[in-house]
Order: C-alpha cells, then structure tokens, then sequence
C-alpha cells in the first residue's frame, strides 16, 4: 500500500483560517475536501433546509409533478415501481407518503430479486393497466426501460421515470416525463443524487406546492438512510440530506424507524454517525431484498402498531444473519476457485461464476474480492442456463463502459462507473471474460491494482486528545466525497505485546517514541484497532519495543471504564523503512 498526503496550498489553508476563525488543522482538514471560501466552509460545517434546490431547477420535474398533482384531485390510484435495495424501498416509501399526504391514493410494486430481477417488466405494466391504472411513476429505476416505456405509451398510461442511474447514450426511454439529474440537457446542481434523493425532489414540490412544506424534515431521515447506504458523495444535497436526517434520527417518531434503531442498539443517547447506517442499518434493510422479500421494509415503514413493527425489525435482523453466512460460504468458494488458477490471479479483470450462489449476495461478495484483490470484479449466480451478475471496480476502471464495450452479450445491464448488474446465458460467460479481461489490460497497469492510502496530514501522537476528536465531529457525517479523516504518526512504540482479539483483529497499544515526543514527562498510551489485520503480527514481526509509522483514523470507545479516544489502524510500516521509502517517492 501507497501513502499520499492529500494536496492543499498552505496559503489557501492559512485564508481559509483567517477568514472563518477556525484552526489550522481544521482549515486543513476542509481545503483538501475543495472548501475554499468561508460561505462554502459554514454551509458544510452548518447546513440548512435553505440550502436545498428549487426541485424546479430537474428537468421533466415540473411534468410529473403537474401529473402527480392531477391524479390527486381525479382520484386516480398512483402505482409507484421502485427497486429492491435500501435506495429503492425508502424511495417507495418517501414518495407513497408525501402523495398520500398530499391527499392521493398509492399502490407500489417492489421487483423479487430472484423471480423478476432489476428493472421495470412489461408484465407488471400490463396487469396494472388491465386493473384501470392510468399513471406509474418509477423511483431508483427506469432509465433504461425501453420496453417499459412502449408498452406504457401502447396501453394508455402516463410513465414518470424518475431515477439517478445513468443513461444510454442513445437516450431515454418514451415517457411523459424523465427526472433523473443525470441525462442530458439537466442543469440541476447536484448530479449525485441517490434514487431517493431525487424521490425526495418530487414530494419537495409536491409538499411546497399544498402548502405543506413544514412536513419536509421528517423526510429527511429517510433520504439520509438512502443517500448513506448508496454511497454516494456527501456533498453538497446530499451533505444537507445526511446531516439534517442524522440529527432527526436521534428522535424518530416512526413505529417502524424506532424498532429498527432499537434492534441496532442506537438508542438516541448519542449522535449517530454515518458508519452508524452504513454498517448497522443499511445491512438489514438491505437483507429483507436480499434473502426474501424488500416488501418487509415498505411494511416495517409504514407500520403504525409499535408491537408490529418491531416484529419485522427482528425479522430483518435475522436476514441479515442469514446473509452473513451465505456470504461467507460463497466468499469462501470464490476464494479456493482463485488460489487455484494462476490465470485468475494474473486476470485484470475477474469474472467469477457458480450454481447455488444466492443472487442477493453476489453483489457483497463482488466488493470484498475487490477489497482482498484489487482487481474489477464480476460474480455471475448461474441457474437453468442463465448467469445473473453484479460487479464492482477499482477507482481506476469504469465498469459501465466495460460492458458497454460488448453489449451484444447480455440480456441486460446497467449501473455506474464503479458498481454494475447484468445478465446473460451461461455459454456467453468465457467470452465475456475473455473481453472484458483485454478491455481491461488496455485501460490498467500494475500501479492501478496498488491500493494507496490518501492521509490528511501528519500529527504528533500526543496532539490525538478529545478535544481532537471533538474538532473531527464537526465534520460529520463522513462517507464518500468527505472521506473520514485520515492522519500520519511518525516512530510510535510499542510499549505491549501485540494482541489478537477473535482470531482475526489486532490491537496495539502505543506511545510517542522518545525521538518523538512532544516533551512531555506523562506519555499517554493509546490503543490502535487493525481490523482483520492479525495476521501482520506474525508477518512483520512485532515485538514489544518496535517502532512504527501508522495511518490511522481517530474514533471513541465508550466503555464507561477502558474507554477513550482510541485508533483505528488503516496501516502501518517499520518506521525507518516507511521513512526511506517516502523519501525515495520523493
């Protein structure tokens, strides 16, 4: 692994302090996250409900919105499609609320992972027309449905397609209205909206518009769920959603978001982070589209009975179990089928397929061998001839454009740049390796799959007190486009033992070495947390009395006895060899 210092000019920084009172560090801290101006550094650290867009500024909004409002007052039933991820359940449940409020009737379908898969089916149109429905709007899905579209258009029904994936370059489908931030000819600011987020920007117009724009916060604990679990920036919209729906989370008054919280152990005794959702929450929203069916999550969300809903809270935390073991035993397959084949380990681009491997866990899975390989990586379930994928990337390729290199192959697909999904017959699967691997040997090089570890600056270990994590709070909630803060320490000792906790994680316990102390005659200790790193304690021979460099990022452990400000190890290196090797980079 590669450490890199973040760039910031010292005189934007020292600007930046001068113009908004804060401290260097913190300065620091913003300029390497593109902060430059003082509005920009309060509107980051403070952001409000008016810094939200006018919905007005999407293109195709103003359409829906003047559809959705006229079935409102003819009565007419609003059949919202969506997805069956944590981005497309809370986006279904954003958009039934705000209609209802609003007065309208709803009906939603949620797509069966297994039995259906991604995207919008002629099927489900057509029954809906046969059932008198005369307007579906999508959310967290759409962009792609040519299909979809002509077959709306031929049963006489007006399709809203209201998605942030991105589109063909040969258009989007026939619709009577397209709302997605991402197709061309939109000059709407935030172009990282997640699904729910632009959900969001249709109840935020269709609220604004009846009157009922106080009821706009309670939103926003939903769609900073879903903007956390997507994963996309937090920045901009989507800092506003996160920050202002984490603090509503801390006092929730739906049934079903109070068992969730409650089956999470995040009782609103402190501020919930984004790691929080990401890690707690979003896991099993996501298990219910996973291992059975997303529709539990729209019932838990819409389920007033306290009693109720805090029994499908428990059973989506069982799903979620169900899913950790899957997981592993697919992960666990993958690997063996790895070490065995040179030609894998040498692929640039990995495809891995097999019969029985759950659909809704492929996706996971496709991430970890990312994170273990650092390799593009494609994993197909295969069942009665057919391969059902989900892929995930390194920063360096684009996987969208790597299917698009040979579309002729698929069933269908779809995505981003870095996470994708896709079927097609099993036969086609080596020839798609094949491609897909000199697609990839054309676009990369070995440099590409050596990870680096960006870090914000170099810090002093005894500088690391609260008052230091207090600083770090401020620039909550951390995820991607505001990563979580990452610091260098220079020749930190080891004054224990290296210890293993559950055969897996590493724990150290630290002080600043004398060569670089800060002259103080007390050296705190501090514990350093290397999660799934046990293994480096034998590999790299640490022993008490070893000097280290560490990259870490600062947490708080609330043990009311041991607890305290505590690291969280992202690496570490001896420190002369670290040192000689920044200094040959150099």
């Amino acid at each position: 692994m590669r450490w890199a210092l973040r760039n910031a000019e010292s005189q934007d920084v020292q600007r930046l302090a001068l113009e908004t009172g804060l401290p260097i560090s913190t300065a620091r801290l913003l300029a390497v996250r593109g902060i430059q101006t003082a509005e920009q550094a309060h509107k980051f650290l403070a952001p409000s409900l008016q810094d939200l867009h006018s919905p007005n500024l999407m293109t195709g909004l103003r359409v829906a919105v003047e559809r959705l409002r006229a079935a409102i007052e003819r009565g007419e039933t609003v059949l919202i499609y969506g997805d069956y991820d944590v981005d497309g359940t809370t986006a279904i449940v954003i958009l039934k609320i705000a209609i209802e409020l609003c007065g309208g009737q709803t009906e939603h379908h949620v797509p069966h992972r297994i039995r259906e898969g991604y995207g919008m089916r002629d099927e489900v149109i057509e029954e809906a027309a046969d059932r008198g429905i005369r307007v579906i709007i999508s959310v967290d899905t759409g962009i792609r449905a040519f299909a979809a579209g002509e077959t709306a258009q031929r049963r006489g029904i007006d399709l809203i397609v209201t998605d942030h994936h991105l589109p063909q370059a040969n258009g989007v489908p026939k619709a009577l209205a397209v709302v997605n931030p991402n197709q061309e000819g939109c000059d709407y600011p935030c172009k990282s909206l997640c699904g729910a987020g632009v959900a969001f920007k249709i109840a935020q117009a269709l609220l604004q518009e009846t009157g009922r724009e106080r009821l706009l916060p309670s939103f926003l604990k939903m769609v900073a769920i879903a903007t956390i679990a997507d994963a996309v920036p937090l920045i901009g919209e989507n800092r506003v959603f996160a920050k202002l729906g984490l603090e509503g989370l801390r006092k929730p008054v739906n049934a079903g978001l109070r068992a969730l919280l409650a089956n999470c152990q995040l009782d609103g005794s402190r501020p919930l982070s984004a790691g929080d959702i990401a890690f707690r929450v979003a896991p099993r929203l996501n298990a219910a589209g996973r291992m059975d069916v997303a529709e539990h999550v729209i019932q838990l969300f819409t389920e007033k009975d306290a009693t109720k809903a805090a029994d499908i809270a428990l059973r989506l935390n069982q799903l979620n179990g169900d899913r950790q073991l899957e997981e592993q035993r697919i992960l666990d397959e993958i690997q063996a089928k790895i070490e065995a084949s040179p030609e894998m380990r040498e692929a640039y681009c990995l495809v891995l397929e097999g019969e029985g491997w759950h659909r809704g866990v492929i996706g996971i899975c496709a991430t970890r061998v990312v994170e273990r390989y650092r390799r593009p990586t494609l994993i197909f379930s295969c069942e009665d001839g057919e391969a059902y994928g989900s892929g995930r990337s390194i920063e360096a390729f684009h996987l969208l454009q790597a299917l698009e290199s040979c579309p002729e192959l698929f069933a269908r697909f779809g995505g981003h740049a870095h996470a994708v999904g896709c079927s097609l017959p099993v036969e086609k699967i080596p020839e798609l390796r094949s491609r897909l691997d000199a697609f990839a040997r054309e676009r990369l090089t070995p440099q590409d799959f050596i990870p680096i570890l960006h870090y914000d600056a170099e810090i002093a270990l005894d500088d690391v007190k609260h008052d230091f994590w207090l600083l770090l709070q401020k620039l909550e909630p951390f995820g991607s486009g505001n990563p979580v803060p990452v610091f260098v320490a220079r020749n930190a000792k080891l004054v224990q033992p290296p210890r293993v906790l559950k055969e897996k994680h590493l724990k150290l316990r630290v002080v600043a070495s004398d060569r670089n102390s800060n002259g103080s005659k007390f050296q705190r200790g501090f514990d350093a947390l290397g999660w799934r790193m046990a293994e480096r304690a034998t590999q790299e021979s640490l022993l008490l009395g070893t000097v280290l460099d560490l990259a870490f990022t600062v947490d708080y452990n609330e043990h009311p006895e041991f607890g305290g400000v505590q690291l969280n190890l992202l690496d570490f290196a001896p420190a002369a060899a670290a040192s000689a090797a920044q200094a040959a980079e150099g």
